[in-house]
């Protein structure tokens, strides 16, 4: 394997899974401002804090629409309060009403930041 003007030996077995290493992590994370999405293999998906290394930071669901059906389930206008009624506590709340401002599917905005307040925006007619 050649990394730039370095040429490195690997055997079967280690090029193998250096290969799948690389390829998960690299086809399955959306990095946003302050917060990771990642997509695994096995079908979950994960919401991370950006940067933050502990389970408190993180919430699994058991897949990208189970995350969906949450934010479908939220009223047009929500804070972490409203995301905690679903069963989520701690700075898991504030994590997704984070990571649904964040990410491109989630049609919303931030509005306000005391307390952490989204809007949903609606698909505009024609």
């Amino acid at each position: 394997m050649e990394v730039g003007s370095e040429t490195y030996l690997l055997s079967r077995t280690d090029a193998l899974a250096l290969r799948d290493r690389l390829s998960s992590t690299l086809a399955c994370e959306h990095e946003f401002s302050h917060t990771v999405g990642c997509h695994r293999e096995d079908g979950t998906y994960v919401v991370e804090r950006r940067r933050a290394d502990s389970s408190g930071h993180r919430k699994v669901f058991e897949s990208f629409e189970q995350c969906r059906r949450l934010y479908d389930r939220l009223p047009d206008r929500f804070t972490a309060t409203d995301v905690g009624r679903a069963g989520l506590t701690g700075s898991r709340r504030h994590l997704l009403v984070r990571h649904f401002d964040e990410h491109p599917d989630f049609e919303c905005e931030l509005v306000a930041r005391q307390p952490l307040t989204v809007h949903k925006r609606r698909p505009e007619r024609n």
